[in-house]
């Protein structure tokens, strides 16, 4: 039996605990590159058995939010390297989540001001966040994509391989491949954005090719004792739908399962939001999806992330449902989480008018425990 605060092996990644901080965009990096304040801010959390950055766009194109960092300027390089070096100062494990936003983007954060691009050229009803010519900040409609042909295709592939290598180049320990919330990989697997009929359209198998491609390139750069990936298998988010998310799901795992990854990352049901979507009695099976997982020979770290309590978080790695617990918004209002969890001390209250751009306020001055 295990316990939420003992050490757990990630692969090639060995983990103080079973806390995972989740991925938080939090606006606060203009230019696209870590600063001094995001140093900080890592560095207060880096108690975590492991930290998952925020969504870091694999290059300009796969950028859809105003002031959320790269991985793809030297000075991103450089800004990244700093926050590494604090998080393993402080004895912390840290992976970079390698994002490629697809569809949900503006034309005003794309190369030349041109279309985001989809599997399918279908717009979403989705908003994104992008800087007024007067400098402040604003949430925007999507932009219409354009499809994707397969140079492109091919040229994101490499795209996720620089992206895995600037990571490990930039100090960490690994990277989180995120396929979740209606970004580009879940626009390939679901239906609802990909009406392709070419190999990656249509079928599951066709569907989840390009997922399986990025995962094996980023594992061939990095090894796969680095590599994990984030999954969200009935999430709404950005205006993203699957009928039949099960069979979908358990195919992809089962892929996965003989890949030697260190983890794999899930949501269960909508991120942020409620943990069963289903209003017709047959609810996502999470246990199902693990069991495929795991005789399909998967060996990595199974994270489960949503809603969790501190209750719920220790009965569910101590009954075996996880092995480790991802946590959100408990992190951005309490840096010395794992401390509050372990001593079932009062967590702060977050301030959700300050979770998006501005300063160190509602950022790196939540205080922690005496």
């Amino acid at each position: 039996m295990s316990n939420l605060f003992d050490p757990a092996q990630a692969g090639d990644i060995t983990l103080a605990n079973r806390v995972v901080m989740a991925p938080l965009t939090r606006n606060r990096s203009p230019g696209e590159f870590p600063n001094d304040l995001n140093v900080t801010y890592y560095r207060q959390r880096a108690t975590a058995g492991l930290i998952v950055s925020e969504g870091t766009a694999i290059t300009q194109q796969g950028q859809g939010y105003a002031h959320v960092p790269g991985l793809y300027k030297p000075e991103a390089l450089a800004g990244w390297k700093k926050v590494t070096d604090a998080v393993h100062e402080e004895g912390g494990k840290i992976v970079a989540q390698i994002w490629h936003v697809g569809r949900i983007s503006h034309t005003s954060l794309q190369p030349q001001e041109g279309q985001p691009v989809a599997p399918s050229a279908i717009i979403a009803k989705s908003k994104t966040y992008i800087i007024n010519e007067d400098g402040s900040g604003a949430f925007a409609e999507t932009s219409a994509p354009r499809e994707l042909d397969k140079s492109d295709i091919t040229a994101i592939l490499e795209d996720y391989r620089k992206a895995a290598r600037f990571a490990i180049d930039a100090g960490f320990d690994g990277v989180e491949i995120h396929a979740a919330n209606g970004y580009l990989i879940e626009q390939f697997l679901k239906s609802s954005t990909n009406q392709r009929t070419d190999e990656y359209g249509g079928s599951i198998e066709n569907r989840s090719r390009f997922l399986i491609e990025v995962v094996d390139t980023v594992a061939k750069e990095i090894g796969a004792g680095r590599t994990g990936i984030r999954l969200s298998p009935v999430t709404p988010a950005n205006d993203i739908a699957e009928p039949a998310p099960q069979p979908l799901y358990e195919y992809v795992v089962k892929q996965l399962g003989g890949r030697g990854l260190s983890f794999v990352h899930v949501v269960e049901g909508a991120t942020g939001g409620p943990r069963d979507l289903s209003d017709s009695g047959n609810p996502f099976d999470y246990d199902a999806l693990r069991a495929a997982y795991v005789n399909a020979g998967g060996k990595g770290l199974w994270i489960a992330n949503n809603g969790y309590t501190r209750e719920t978080a220790i009965e569910a790695v101590a009954n075996g449902k996880a092995d480790a617990i991802a946590f959100g918004r408990p992190f951005i209002a309490n840096p010395d989480l794992v401390r509050r969890l372990k001593e079932n001390a009062e967590l702060n209250a977050l301030q959700p008018e300050k979770l998006y751009g501005g300063g160190a306020e509602g950022y790196t001055d939540y205080p922690a425990l005496a």
